[in-house]
């Protein structure tokens, strides 16, 4: 008998502590969605070029000079003079800004994905060609030439004043349609320290992911530098690098309760709270008060063979429209259900509770950064 009873313990215990691990893993999370290494970023490229081919619906020349400007550009590099003066009429081309993002390591050679956008008056870009196009970075020099068959997601039709369209026509994409020429150097292999940053700054969270790596790698693995920053010795040699950085980023660590916050959208209404968000024992009241003013025009009119005239007099009908207010009791520490659901039970729509809020916040009430965007 007591041999079952101690196998049962046994057992109980062993099903509590994986039930422990379970839930406390549930929350945890991997380092590569929480930080990210310096130096490993993307480059935003961009470059101005000219879609052809289109069905009548390029840019209309007359308004969009620098088309012109280009076109004829264009035609001198390739040996064709344009007499002076003359007035281009086209309407099968069209300027575009293409852009894209070098990813980090990017090698010449790899193809990128862009995006082609009309900065004309087009009304198409649909069945169009990029012409060939250089991709510059932010420091003017070119990383990526751009060119390819324009693939638009719409489709539009027009006739005697009736037009019909689908989605944006104004905008496509080229699959794979740039071409990396130039890489860009990556601080990553210098030294043997590289820096992680959290993507949302915390003490409480980097010191937890300093002690995850120093459990997992060894002590003085790492140490944070102020509450985003965190440097980690890796090894020198880059293979071994890369194997450690990969068995970093999949480290999951748990993070710390971020900073109780409420987001108020004063142009649309809607409120965001996090779990944190707790009160201080207030008392809300709320209450509408709506004032109506109706006006009728009547029109006088005087008798037969008077001397009376024809006058115009307005009747105004004020009426003013109060509900009863309820007085709510809040009590301390309640959560964020316990919010919503007492300002709920008293009518408040999301415009009362921007103020609500707000009032709450200034009595001191809120346990919460107020934020308005």
């Amino acid at each position: 008998m007591k041999k079952t009873l101690r196998t049962m313990c046994k057992i109980v215990a062993v099903v509590a502590v994986t039930l422990l691990s379970s839930f406390q893993s549930a929350y945890a999370e991997r380092l590569k969605d929480m930080a990210g290494i310096q130096g490993v970023r993307q480059n935003q490229l961009m470059g101005y070029g000219l879609v052809v081919g289109l069905d009548g619906s390029g840019d209309q020349t007359t308004q969009t000079p620098f088309t012109v400007q280009s076109i004829i550009s264009m035609m001198q590099q390739m040996g064709v003079s344009m007499p002076v003066g003359t007035s281009l009429q086209l309407k099968n081309v069209a300027a575009v800004m293409v852009t894209t993002s070098l990813p980090p390591f990017s090698q010449p050679g790899q193809t990128l994905d862009v995006t082609v956008s009309s900065m004309g008056n087009a009304k198409s870009l649909r069945g169009g060609t990029l012409l060939m196009t250089p991709l510059k970075g932010a420091d003017n020099q070119i990383y990526a030439m751009a060119q390819g068959n324009v693939l638009v997601g719409g489709v539009g039709a027009s006739a005697n004043g009736s037009k019909a369209q689908v989605n944006h026509l104004s905008v496509g994409k080229i699959s794979g349609g740039a071409t990396v020429e130039r890489s860009v150097p990556s601080p990553l292999g210098q030294g043997n320290i590289i820096q992680l940053e959290l993507n949302n700054a915390d003490f409480s969270t980097a010191a937890k992911v300093v002690d995850a790596i120093n459990k997992k790698f060894g002590a003085d693995t790492a140490a944070a530098v102020d509450g985003r920053v965190i440097q980690v010795k890796a090894p020198m040699v880059n293979d071994q690098r890369v194997a450690f950085l990969g068995a970093l980023e999949s480290l999951e660590v748990t993070p710390a309760q971020n900073a109780a916050k409420v987001i108020l959208n004063a142009r649309t209404g809607s409120i965001v709270m996090n779990q944190a968000v707790s009160l201080e024992t207030c008392a809300v009241a709320h209450g509408n008060l709506s004032i109506v003013v109706n006006t009728e025009n009547t029109v006088s009119q005087p008798n037969a063979l008077s001397d009376g005239q024809t006058t115009t007099t307005g009747n105004s009908n004020v009426s003013i429209t109060k509900e009863g207010g309820q007085l709510l009791m809040l009590k301390s520490g309640a959560s964020l259900a316990d919010v919503v659901k007492a300002l709920n039970s008293i009518g408040a729509t999301p415009q009362d509770l921007l103020a609500i809020l707000q009032a709450m916040k200034a009595s001191g009430a809120l346990r919460a950064d107020l934020e308005i965007i």
